[in-house]
């Protein structure tokens, strides 16, 4: 299990194939993705990475938090998430997760919050057919009508589909296709749509209903503190100036 990164939506644009094929994607930026900090079984039970993205200002860090960052010699971050891996996929803190982190044609699960909709009625928020709009319906053609029984069970059921408050939900999309991907400029360009709106930050990971393909670098690809390349994870966590290749991970695990 790999650990996925923290990206921000930027919009969508269309991708021409060689085959001359038209593939809307949407653009995904890593701003910085960096390692903030290890979980480990022993101080807390599970193992995961805590990464964080973004910049904030200083200023606007508490100072628990700023004693956080310290220690990880990074900057603040805007956005952190932790994501779940094995012990011996863990990449080195103050690491920076570079875009080919994926490859060009595997599947991703995208996590973001959705666009918010304010107050939707039911015809809106729950495909609601209506009422009819002939005789017989006075001006509430758009209603839901009746939300319960008689005097029994004499109650409205939770959860009833009704109108409300819609959009600004937790939404993880599965399975779309990576187009592209940019190292110099941290861009990825997955086929599809992507919850959210333009500049929301969203989360990446490889799709738990796929088959992670053969040619993915593991435990990721990332770029050490003062590397001008980006490398995979070397055996022990060695601070080399360009991390080594993928076997020599492979042959630490």
């Amino acid at each position: 299990m790999r650990s996925g990164v923290i990206a921000q939506k930027v919009g969508m644009m269309r991708v021409f194939t060689d085959a001359g094929e038209h593939v809307p994607a949407t653009v995904l930026q890593l701003a910085n993705c960096q390692v903030i900090a290890h979980r480990t079984k022993d101080k807390n039970g599970y193992v995961a990475l805590q990464l964080g993205s973004g910049t904030r200002k200083v200023k606007g860090v508490n100072k628990a938090e700023r004693g956080h960052f310290a220690a990880a010699k990074v900057e603040p971050k805007r956005k952190l998430a932790e994501f779940r891996v094995e012990e011996n996929e863990l990449i080195p803190v103050g690491a920076e997760i570079t875009a080919d982190h994926f490859v060009v044609g595997q599947y991703v699960d995208v996590t973001g919050t959705s666009i918010g909709k304010g107050f939707a009625g039911p015809m809106k928020r729950w495909n609601f057919g209506g009422l009819r709009a002939t005789h017989g319906v006075s001006i509430s053609h758009r209603s839901h009508g009746s939300t319960g029984g008689r005097q029994d069970p004499g109650k409205t059921f939770k959860n009833k589909k009704m109108a409300g408050h819609m959009g600004v939900d937790r939404v993880t999309t599965l399975n779309l296709k990576v187009v592209m991907t940019d190292v110099e400029r941290g861009l990825v360009l997955v086929e599809g749509a992507v919850p959210g709106a333009k500049g929301g930050w969203i989360t990446l990971r490889d799709a738990v209903k796929k088959a992670l393909p053969k040619e993915v670098p593991t435990p990721g690809k990332f770029r050490l503190p003062g590397a001008d390349a980006p490398g995979a994870d070397a055996p022990g966590g060695e601070k080399s100036e360009v991390a080594p290749a993928n076997p020599a991970a492979n042959e630490g695990a």
